[in-house]
């Protein structure tokens, strides 16, 4: 222990002493100052993930750290729109989109709710919002006494 009382914190640099205490990777750190170096989410000793002299909470390491590309998922669904610019990682450029003449007529082919159209107000009746009757489509609102 150096002389003041107590080592000095991972990321202040000031003394920590025993009551403050969190020990990481060798070094002290003061429980306030125990955070994601990204999000700055209050750390301990599960949700740590620790670089070189930097920490990060488990989700900002693997979004900075981790693999990357197709099949690698990320969570609750995999489906992020994150691309990382927040870490210091430069998002690769796409190619633009073009679209293309589909000659398949099959179902599975057409826009989504393409052939529905609620007779009373004109517009697309999609799954969700869908009630059948008379042999038509329509919506909730629209499905009513005229």
């Amino acid at each position: 222990m150096p002389f003041g009382g107590g080592n000095k914190c991972g990321c202040c640099q000031k003394t920590v002493y025993f009551a403050e205490e969190v020990q990481c990777e060798g070094k002290s750190w003061h429980k306030s100052c125990f955070l994601c170096m990204v999000c700055k989410k209050n750390l301990d000793s599960t949700t740590v993930a620790v670089h070189v002299d930097e920490i990060y909470c488990k989700s900002c390491y693997g979004k900075k750290y981790g693999p990357k590309g197709y099949g690698f998922g990320g969570g609750a669904g995999t489906l992020s729109m994150d691309t990382g610019e927040g870490l210091g990682i430069k998002p690769e450029v796409q190619a633009p989109f073009r679209p293309t003449n589909n000659p398949n007529a099959s179902k599975f082919a057409q826009k989504p709710g393409g052939s529905d159209v609620c007779p009373r107000c004109g517009r697309t009746v999609y799954a969700a919002e869908k009630v059948v009757g008379g042999g038509n489509s329509w919506h909730k609102g629209c499905f009513r006494c005229a």
